[in-house]
């Protein structure tokens, strides 16, 4: 009688055998990972902890210090544009100092002396304000009625006034002023237009012939809207229609707007 043969089952599971060798892999891989992770952690911040501390007792590299931002005194390149040791905190805003007052009083003094004749007649007066020392010209000495054209007999006055003015570095005003009766002609249309062209009549005279900087002027047409003791008698619009030469003083300085300097002029504090 014949054997019968023993015929063995084939095995269905051995893929588990490679999935479990891979799994172990993969969990070894990500477990030197981490760990390679946490080395360069550790290695990382004794490497920062030692260039700190060389960097605060000064003794890092020069090559060093440079590319990091330099020592706490030097003024930093690198990393210190950014942060680190050499990064100085920004100093808080300090006040401006308050502007010097320009003394103006031998001014005053001076031009009250060589005016003297011309005060005593009424045709120039000289006070001062706060905003600076004004030198009043009265219009119906220095002007004809209605116009602009300076009297050329006044020029010997204008010529002590801009003597004392190409002395003194302080800008200046020329303010135009009229009484209160309008005019009405072909040249000016009203007060406003009069006022402003006879301020432009005496900065063209201050400038081009007796030498006053030109980035020092500045002309202002009020026509009577600045009116001092009214317009009710003759002898208040004579004193309303004049024109006002300004030595601005430091504190009349600070509402002027900036100056050029290049010719000689002032800039405002």
């Amino acid at each position: 009688m014949a054997r019968k043969k023993n015929v063995s089952k084939e095995n269905h599971e051995r893929w588990l055998v490679s999935y479990a060798d891979l799994l172990t892999l993969l969990f070894a891989f990500f477990v030197v990972l981490f760990a390679s992770t946490q080395t360069d952690k550790a290695k990382a911040k004794q490497i920062s902890e030692a260039v700190e501390n060389a960097l605060e007792h000064g003794t890092a590299p020069a090559r060093v210090l440079a590319i990091l931002g330099g020592a706490p005194d030097d003024k930093g390149r690198g990393n210190a544009m950014l942060r680190g040791p050499a990064v100085r905190k920004p100093e808080p805003p300090t006040e401006a100092p308050a502007p010097r007052m320009l003394d103006l009083t031998s001014s005053v003094k001076l031009l009250r002396s060589q005016l003297s004749a011309e005060t005593a007649q009424g045709s120039v007066s000289v006070h001062v304000e706060q905003r600076g020392v004004i030198i009043g010209l009265n219009s119906a000495v220095f002007f004809p009625s209605g116009g602009d054209a300076i009297d050329v007999h006044v020029y010997p006055t204008i010529a002590k006034v801009a003597a004392v003015l190409n002395q003194l570095p302080n800008p200046l005003r020329l303010e135009g002023h009229t009484d209160s009766r309008p005019i009405n002609n072909v040249r000016f249309p009203s007060n406003w237009e009069l006022s402003a062209a006879r301020s432009i009549a005496m900065l063209r005279l201050l400038q081009e012939r007796y030498g006053v900087v030109r980035e020092r002027l500045a002309v202002v047409g009020y026509a009577d809207t600045l009116a001092g003791d009214g317009n009710a008698t003759e002898e208040q619009r004579a004193k309303n229609r004049r024109v006002d030469i300004v030595i601005v003083s430091d504190y009349g300085m600070r509402a002027e707007p900036e100056m050029n300097t290049t010719a000689g002029a002032v800039r405002k504090p």
